[in-house]
């Protein structure tokens, strides 16, 4: 179970994470993007930090819809209008609820993999930010399906996503400007992929604290 004072929060701690990496995450989109990621998201998430207040009375649904709606009209790139669609697609799902259990969670969690695979027009192997949600999803949702409590089913999913960005290293980028370099984009991890990790850790941190 969680409540919107706790969505709030693990925004809050995921725009400071990104904020605290986006040296690094501009750094891998240098390598086979456009070197823009870690600015592009930072700035759209220090946006969304400055909205947290707005959201304090609202459910958890208008939360994340209010969330995706900063980063789409704030982040550059395609890293906007992907994250944008996540979140408002789990906010769809989250409409006038101020609690979540475990179970409604997953659904949002898959709500928000399927916009980013309707925005994007992609799949998990593209080396993408897909191929750290989606085994990031199965697993979260297996752990809860498995009877497990909700920050052990999200340290599954953070692992999994983990696995999912030392997986984009292995495979060529079919998708974005990294596709342009075909082999020369084996060796590098993708930016998405690990941005997406973070934000997964961020709410782990979060929820562990209580």
């Amino acid at each position: 179970m969680i409540d919107a004072k706790k969505i709030i929060e693990i925004v809050d701690a995921a725009a400071k994470k990104i904020d605290a990496e986006k040296d690094f995450l501009t750094q891998l989109d240098n390598e086979i993007g456009d070197g823009d990621h870690g600015i592009n998201l930072s700035r759209g998430f220090k946006s969304v930090e400055e909205k947290l207040a707005t959201f304090a009375d609202k459910d958890i649904g208008a939360i994340l819809k209010g969330v995706g709606t900063a980063l789409v009209s704030t982040v550059g790139g395609a890293s906007g209008p992907l994250y944008g669609t996540a979140f408002m697609k789990a906010g769809n799902v989250c409409k006038g609820k101020f609690t979540l259990t475990d179970e409604e969670i997953a659904t949002a969690f898959n709500a928000a993999v399927e916009g980013v695979k309707m925005r994007g027009k992609s799949a998990e192997g593209e080396k993408t930010m897909l191929d750290s949600l989606c085994p990031a999803y199965r697993a979260f949702q297996g752990g809860v399906d498995g009877g497990k409590n909700l920050v052990q089913a999200l340290e599954d999913a953070v692992n999994a996503a983990a696995q999912g960005v030392e997986y984009t290293k292995t495979i060529i980028a079919t998708k974005g400007r990294a596709a342009y370099l075909q082999e020369r984009s084996l060796g590098h991890q993708d930016p998405g992929a690990t941005s997406s990790l973070y934000i997964l850790q961020a709410a782990l941190d979060v929820l562990k604290k209580g």
